[in-house]
């Protein structure tokens, strides 16, 4: 899924979605997270079945099976260290490092078993493994829900943002200021700035657009300038930018 959203925002716009397929990237760290989660609640169920009703497992067989998974997913994990600021990477990663910390706790406890007989020992840890990626996958969830639903991009300051535009030169107000995530690493924004004096010029807009994507990350801004009321836009719902 995460390669496939990768490949999905290359593609450029077309006329049905004019900013191409980059939102593609946010659904994958959406539906990854998501299927931590349900697999997180399969391994909890099926050691809370075993720790009612225990049963003896091949630890030979555990181990080396389990050998195997630390392997294909330890590395697979290592080739996605790089680029954590990309939440769609950052659930490729959790999702493989999980996968390769269960395969870890599995050995350790086919050998323990072998050797102890501790049948017990695997749903322990079952549950123990399932609570620590509960854990590391919560912001994920969170941050993914938030982008999907249009939020402001974590480590974007909206505050500071407004307060920015706010005191460019000839700027009165700011208003209908929107910030969300066009895919899991562009910011998009709009806003309306109200400059009595009018309209200040391309180079004021060429500057704000560099400034914006230099000091708050943001690659895609639309400003609209106005020189009359600053609340004008705002009393009308249907209005169009």
């Amino acid at each position: 899924m995460a390669w496939t959203a990768w490949w999905l925002g290359k593609k450029g716009p077309a006329p049905s979605f004019t900013y191409g397929y980059r939102g593609a990237s946010i659904m994958a760290a959406l539906l990854n997270s998501l299927l931590l989660l349900v697999a997180v609640g399969g391994v909890v169920w099926e050691a809370a079945q075993r720790l009612l009703h225990p049963e003896v497992a091949q630890g030979v067989i555990v181990m080396w099976v389990a050998a195997g998974g630390i392997l294909v997913n330890g590395v697979t994990a290592w080739l996605f260290t790089q680029g954590q600021s990309d939440l769609n990477i950052r659930a490729a990663f959790l999702h493989l490092l999980s996968d390769a910390v269960v395969s870890a706790a599995v050995v350790v406890a086919g050998f323990v078993m072998m050797n102890t007989g501790w049948v017990w020992l695997d749903p322990a840890l079952g549950l123990v493994v399932s609570a620590v990626i509960v854990w590391g996958t919560w912001g994920l969830l969170r941050d993914a829900v938030k982008l999907s639903l249009q939020g402001v991009p974590p480590g974007v300051d909206f505050d500071g943002v407004k307060t920015y535009l706010t005191a460019l030169p000839g700027v009165a107000d700011v208003h209908d200021l929107h910030i969300w995530g066009m895919s899991t690493t562009e910011v998009a924004l709009t806003a309306h700035l109200t400059m009595p004096e009018g309209h200040p010029g391309d180079d004021f807009l060429h500057d704000l657009t560099k400034a914006l994507k230099a000091k708050h990350g943001i690659v895609h801004a639309t400003v609209q300038i106005e020189m009359g009321d600053a609340h004008a836009c705002s009393l009308q719902p249907d209005h169009v930018i």
